[in-house]
């Protein structure tokens, strides 16, 4: 029975593989005959001689920094967002509110960075702010779900010892409750500011400034050596950010 079940399935997945090539009506003749594999050969092979000339180094320092600044602010605000966010909606505040804070979590975290940002570059302008302010849109969305996850899982005891002893509910959140789920909380944050790393250098593409902005320039004037040159800075500001990220949940979070 098991056998017949896995030969139905590899025939459904083999029936919808052909099914898309007969829908997107793709022309693999197209795509490898007539030189055209020679010609993405040709074109990848133009991104193996970057540019690196001090003008061009310069310009993708500057955008760098600038994907770097993105991130760490956007993050740090959606740090704060979703905190604000979380309270209510782990139910610390009553059921109306814990449904209106779920509401709007869901509502943050289901429209993707590119779609804020298309939005905020209408909203701020093109450059940084708009991809500061979609980055923080969203994953103050993610963040505040995950908080109000960790605050509900908190163990209860400490705070309510502190407020039989006559404590406020403030000081019973914050030496109560806050000090078992802080490392929860930042290796939340630190990993959303790895993914909102790679983020901010895609954001460019709809003019929220960073690399990304530049590696669409590079490419759509067909500068192949300044491109490879964004690329490879992307690459390196990914790997130093997971580095340093590692460092501090290392130091913070695992000890």
């Amino acid at each position: 029975m098991n056998r017949v079940i896995n030969l139905l399935l590899l025939g459904a997945i083999v029936a919808a593989v052909a099914a898309s090539f007969a829908y997107l009506q793709l022309d693999l003749q197209a795509l490898v005959g007539n030189g055209g594999l020679g010609q993405m050969g040709e074109y990848a092979g133009r991104f193996l001689h970057p540019d690196w000339s001090a003008g061009h180094l310069k310009a993708v320092w500057h955008g760098a920094l600038e994907t770097l600044a993105m991130s760490g602010l956007g993050t740090l605000l959606a740090m704060m967002m979703g905190m604000l966010l979380a309270l209510p909606a782990a139910g610390r505040f009553g059921w109306p509110l814990q449904g209106a804070a779920r509401l709007l979590l869901n509502a943050l975290r289901a429209i993707p960075e590119l779609v804020w940002a298309a939005l905020t570059v209408l909203a701020a302008g093109l450059g940084p702010n708009a991809g500061t302010l979609a980055l923080a849109l969203h994953t103050a969305g993610v963040l505040g779900r995950l908080f109000a996850e960790a605050l509900e899982n908190a163990p209860p005891e400490p705070a309510a010892a502190i407020r039989l002893q006559g404590g406020s509910q403030v000081a019973a959140f914050c030496f109560g409750t806050l000090p078992n789920v802080w490392p929860q909380l930042l290796a939340y944050s630190l990993y959303r500011w790895e993914n909102n790393i790679r983020m901010a250098s895609v954001l460019g593409f709809v003019g929220a400034g960073g690399l990304g902005q530049m590696l669409y320039t590079t490419l759509s004037l067909f500068q192949e050596a300044q491109a490879s040159t964004v690329i490879l800075g992307m690459l390196v500001l990914v790997l130093l950010v997971d580095l340093l990220s590692d460092v501090l949940r290392q130091r913070y979070v695992r000890a």
